[in-house]
């Protein structure tokens, strides 16, 4: 909300990204790993969608309800700065527990907590982003965080394979069938989460609001009636640059759920034909998905900064087509691989789509939202990933089997198809930048001019 920010440098940037790395971090363990420890547990694999229920329902009922109250939030320590600790704390906690779970009923338990944690931090951290940076540095911000998404999930994702190279049996399990090495991805991953949030705490302070905006912030009704009212205020009076990524985004994050939940199984039958969580051959398919997990997101690393100047020179819409391209035709080409190290090319298209949906939708996003809507509109515009995610866990299972011949590698080519079909939608999105009037808090004072 402050109206002058001052331009913050590169380095300035990347510390105030580093609790984004624990995120991330704390997400790649669920994306590489929860699949597997469910199978493990004795989960059926065609309902392994309803297990993963967790994060997009706290996602949904969570992020924006924060976002809101982190708007209206004004303490000693800033206004999104105890959302992230909080939540910092409880994801380590959440992290320490899962791979001690012994049953199916208590992991998926674990994750509503873990996830819930995660997500009392996402929206007031992309906020906090957007409340530091001007608008002509958003492409650099949000593209670092990008960044950083890539490097924490990388690390995830390969913790496991670097455990072996260190030394550690892949092959040693505890009495739920879950591997040591996995066990000590979580505890690292627990210190990660932490450790990162408190450097960014440290290193980067908020910016502090003026006289002015805090009386605005104080003069604001407080409670939870009005938070609620006020997040209904704001879908109804969403900017259409919003309304229309909805589609963009059901078709990327609907695709990207059935990435997650299936990868593993799909290698674990095109590579090593076989679906035995016992066998050896699952084993080394947790293994290779972890690799090639980690390699696309090693790109997402990569390519979000090598994104920026071609964002700037195409625009975040053009640029987020061709990635969404690349990713679409990519999955489309895994179950056809039979040899491990192939794998390895068309995870390069899919790494430029993740550091493309980490960053390229919120540069659309921030220059069409009036700037002390800020949390509120992350928090709204992440129930774009959510309920695609939520659509996903109740279809799928229903035509498993009927649509998809129960084969895991179907549903990879089912989300490589629906990556194509938002390549297409986001070409038809029209950016909309604002310019917030002097009376920061009415939104009817606002003026919108339209981008095509």
């Amino acid at each position: 909300m402050a109206s002058h920010k001052p331009r913050l440098s590169f380095w300035q940037i990347i510390n105030m990204n580093i609790g984004f790395f624990g995120i991330q971090f704390s997400f790649g363990l669920q994306q590489s790993s929860m699949s597997p420890i469910y199978k493990y547990l004795g989960a059926d694999e065609a309902s392994l969608p309803y297990l993963w229920l967790a994060g997009p329902m706290t996602g949904l009922l969570i992020q924006p309800l924060i976002g809101a109250m982190s708007d209206r939030t004004v303490t000693r320590w800033g206004r999104r700065t105890p959302y992230f600790l909080i939540g910092a704390i409880l994801c380590s906690l959440g992290l320490l527990a899962m791979p001690f779970s012994p049953t199916l009923w208590m992991a998926a338990s674990l994750l509503w907590i873990l996830d819930a944690a995660n997500n009392v931090t996402m929206e007031p951290y992309r906020a906090f982003v957007s409340d530091k940076l001007e608008p002509s540095q958003h492409s650099l911000g949000f593209l670092t965080q990008s960044a950083f998404t890539g490097l924490g999930q990388t690390l995830a994702y390969l913790t496991p394979s670097l455990l072996v190279w260190m030394g550690m049996n892949k092959d040693a399990v505890n009495g739920s069938h879950i591997p040591h090495i996995v066990i000590v991805a979580f505890l690292i991953g627990a210190v990660f989460s932490l450790a990162s949030i408190l450097w960014t705490l440290k290193t980067t302070p908020e910016n502090p609001l003026s006289a002015e905006e805090l009386v605005a912030l104080r003069a604001r009704p407080q409670g939870w009636r009005h938070t609620l009212a006020e997040i209904g205020d704001a879908i109804r009076e969403m900017p259409p640059t919003m309304r229309q990524l909805a589609l963009v985004k059901l078709f990327q994050w609907y695709a990207m759920f059935c990435y997650w939940q299936y990868i593993m199984l799909s290698l674990a039958q095109t590579i090593y034909g076989t679906s035995d969580q016992a066998s050896e051959g699952f084993r080394d398919a947790g293994l290779l998905s972890g690799q090639v997990g980690a390699f696309y997101n090693a790109v997402a690393f990569v390519g979000a900064l090598a994104l920026v100047p071609f964002t700037r020179r195409f625009g975040p819409k053009i640029m987020h087509s061709i990635c969404l391209a690349l990713a679409g035709v990519g999955m489309l080409c895994i179950p056809m691989i039979h040899t491990p190290w192939l794998l390895f090319v068309p995870m390069v298209g899919i790494g430029l789509a993740w550091a493309s949906m980490m960053g390229n939708p919120y540069v659309m996003l921030a220059g069409c939202i009036p700037p002390e809507r800020t949390g509120v509109y992350m928090g709204i515009f992440n129930m774009f990933i959510v309920i695609p995610m939520i659509i996903q866990i109740f279809t799928l299972p229903l035509y498993y089997h009927a649509w998809l011949d129960g084969k895991p590698e179907n549903v990879i080519r089912l989300a490589g198809g629906l990556l194509l079909c938002g390549a297409v939608a986001v070409l038809k999105v029209k950016l909309n930048k604002i310019k917030a009037s002097a009376n920061a808090g009415l939104p009817e004072a606002q003026t919108r001019v339209a981008h095509n």
